[in-house]
C-alpha cells in the first residue's frame, strides 16, 4: 500500500492519539540556527523549542544546518520540515510530530546560504550539537590549528566547511554590518562547553586575524573575547538510531509514512547558563534549568551517565550484549556499573547540591529501558574523544585523592580491547574512532600490555603531562592482561564480581 508522506498537508489527518504542533507554522519566524541536526537536536533541542511556539513565542523557530551529510535535509524537505518523536518507555509509546524546523541547509552544497542564516539580525541564538570530534581538539585541547578543514577555513572565510569557520565569518559579517553578536550555545558533551568552544573560537579567530593583510580587517579576536556570549549547557536524552522496523510501525501508526523518525525515552534534561545578551525563548517554562552554573551538574552527567554508558558499551560488546538494557540484564555488568558510581560520585562537588542517589536511580531505570533498543555499538564510537571527561578525568581525581578506582580505569581497557576485537571477535568497522587508522597500527603489533597502554594514551593524549599518568597507564596495563588472557570473565573475578553466569544475547558477528 503506497502511503502519503508526512506534511502540513497532512497533519489533519493523522490520528487523533498523535501529537501535532499547536501553532499555525506559516506564523513562526527563524531566531536560532542549529548547527549538526541529528536524531539528537530533533528530540531535545527542537522539542524543546517546539513547546515554545506553542505557547505562542513564535519567533523562534530553527533553521537546521548540516555540516557535512545531506541525508536529513533530502529526508524532511519534502515533509516540510516535519518529523514524528517516538517517546518509548517499557510499557508504551506516545508520539508527537515536532514542527520546530522551518527549513534545512547543507553547508558543503550552498556555504553562502548558511553564512546568511547565520548573519541575518533574526539569528539571535546559534545552537550545536556537532559531536566531540568535530570540534577539531589537538592533544591538550588546543585547537588543531593544522586540521586541513582548519587550514581551508583561513584560507577560505567566505567558503567554510567547520562551524568555527561559519561562525567566525557570520560574526565578522555582523560586526562589519553593525549587528548585534550571537549569543553560541553548545549542546555537545565537553567539559565546559560554553567556555571550551569561547577558548577555541578565540584561537580560531586569532589566527585568522593573523592572516589578513589589512590590520583595518583584524580585531575579530577581540570582539569574540569581548562581546560574543557562549554559554554553557547540559543536555540529557537517551536517543538509539532509527531503524527501519521503527519507520515501519510509526508509518502504520500514522496512516502516513516518515522518512525518519527518532526514537527516544521519556526522560529530559537541559540545564543552561542563563547568558543571553540578545534574548532568549522562556525555557524556563517548559522544564529548562536556568542557573548561574552548569558545573556541577555536567559533571555528574558526564561521570554518572556518561561514563556508565560508555563502561555498558565496552563491556557490553565484549560479552556479546547488543544493546543497553540487555547488558545492563547482566549481573556482572550490574554490579560494575554499581561499582564504578560508588568510585565517581566522590569526585563531584559536595557542596552543589546534587542527588547523586535519586540520580542514580533514575539512570538505572533509563538503562533497563527494553524499548528503546540502544545500541552498545552506537555508544561506543569516538571513544578516544569521550573517554577523558566521562572516565579519565574520574581517575586523574580519584588518585590525586587517594581512593580507590579500578572500575574506572577497566572501562578505558575494555575500550582498548573492544577496538582490537573489530574485525575478530567483534564484526570489522563495528564502531568507529577518529584514531581509527592509528589504532589499527598499533593494536595489529600485538605489543605487551604496558607498551600498548602506553602508546595508546600518547596517541590519544589522554592524561597529558599529569604527574599521576604512569600510575594510571599501570593500572590500566593490568586490566588489559587479564581481558587479553580469559576476556572479561577474568577481569570480571579480579573485581569480585562473578561473571561466569552471564551468557552472550546474540552473536556479534551478526
Amino acid at each position: 500500500m503506497t502511503r502519503s508522506h508526512l506534511s502540513d498537508a497532512t497533519l489533519s489527518s493523522l490520528p487523533t492519539a498523535a501529537r501535532i504542533p499547536a501553532y499555525d507554522r506559516g506564523k513562526v519566524t527563524s531566531g536560532i540556527v542549529h548547527l549538526g541536526v541529528g536524531a539528537f537536536h530533533r528530540a531535545h533541542q527542537a522539542a524543546y523549542v517546539d513547546e515554545c511556539l506553542a505557547a505562542g513565542e513564535t519567533g523562534w523557530g530553527i533553521i537546521g544546518v548540516s555540516l557535512r551529510s545531506p541525508d536529513t535535509r533530502d529526508a524532511l524537505a519534502p515533509q516540510d520540515g516535519l518529523y514524528t518523536l517516538a517517546i518509548r518507555s517499557s510499557g508504551e509509546e506516545e508520539l508527537r510530530v515536532i514542527g520546530s524546523i522551518g527549513s534545512m541547509l547543507v553547508a558543503p552544497e550552498n556555504p553562502e546560504a548558511v553564512l546568511a542564516a547565520l548573519a541575518d539580525p533574526g539569528t539571535r541564538i546559534v545552537t550545536l550539537t556537532i559531536t566531540e570530534k568535530a570540534y577539531l581538539r589537538a592533544a591538550g585541547g588546543r585547537l588543531d590549528a593544522a586540521h586541513p578543514d582548519i587550514v581551508h577555513d583561513l584560507a577560505n572565510p567566505g567558503a567554510p566547511r567547520t562551524a568555527h569557520g561559519f561562525i567566525a565569518e557570520a560574526l565578522a559579517r555582523r560586526r562589519a554590518a553593525g549587528t548585534q553578536p550571537f549569543t553560541v550555545l553548545c549542546c555537545d558533551n565537553l567539559p565546559a562547553n560554553g567556555a571550551t568552544l569561547h577558548r577555541l573560537m578565540i584561537e580560531f579567530a586569532g589566527l585568522r586575524d593573523a592572516g589578513l593583510a589589512q590590520a583595518a580587517e583584524a580585531g575579530l579576536t577581540r570582539h569574540v573575547t569581548d562581546e560574543v556570549a557562549f554559554p554553557s549547557s547540559m543536555v540529557d536524552r537517551i536517543v538509539p538510531a532509527t531503524t527501519d522496523a521503527d519507520r515501519t510501525r510509526i508509518a502504520a501508526e500514522l496512516g502516513v509514512e516518515d522518512a525518519w523518525p527518532v526514537m527516544t525515552e521519556p526522560f529530559r534534561q537541559w540545564v543552561i547558563e542563563d547568558n543571553f545578551p540578545g534574548g532568549r525563548p522562556a525555557w524556563e517554562q517548559f522544564g529548562v534549568t536556568m542557573v548561574g552554573d552548569v558545573g556541577p551538574f555536567e559533571d555528574m552527567k558526564l561521570r554518572l551517565l556518561n561514563g556508565a554508558h560508555s563502561a555498558i558499551a565496552y563491556l557490553g560488546l565484549l560479552c556479546g550484549h547488543a544493546t543497553v538494557d540487555r547488558a545492563f540484564a547482566d549481573p556482572a555488568i550490574r554490579q560494575f556499573v554499581d561499582a564504578l558510581w560508588a568510585e565517581a560520585i566522590p569526585t563531584l562537588p559536595e557542596d552543589a547540591g546534587l542527588d547523586t542517589a535519586a540520580y542514580t536511580a533514575e539512570l538505572a531505570e533509563r538503562f533497563s529501558n527494553t524499548a528503546l533498543a540502544h545500541r552498545t555499538a552506537q555508544i561506543a564510537n569516538d571513544g578516544s574523544q569521550k573517554l577523558p571527561q566521562r572516565i579519565i578525568a574520574s581517575a586523574i581525581e580519584c588518585l590525586e585523592a587517594g581512593t580507590e578506582m579500578v572500575h574506572l580505569t577497566l572501562v578505558v581497557a575494555a575500550w582498548i580491547a573492544a577496538c582490537a576485537a573489530r574485525g575478530k571477535t567483534l564484526p570489522e568497522g563495528h564502531f568507529t574512532d577518529p584514531l581509527d587508522t592509528q589504532l589499527t597500527a598499533l593494536l595489529s603489533q600485538q605489543l605487551p600490555a604496558n607498551e600498548t597502554v602506553t602508546a595508546v594514551f600518547d596517541l590519544a593524549g589522554f592524561a597529558g603531562d599529569h604527574a599521576e599518568r604512569q600510575t594510571l597507564i599501570q593500572l590500566v596495563a593490568v586490566h588489559l592482561v587479564h581481558l587479553r588472557r580469559d576476556g572479561t570473565t577474568l577481569a570480571f573475578a579480579a573485581l569480585g564480581i562473578d561473571g561466569e553466569r552471564r551468557s552472550a544475547d546474540e552473536d556479534p558477528k551478526r
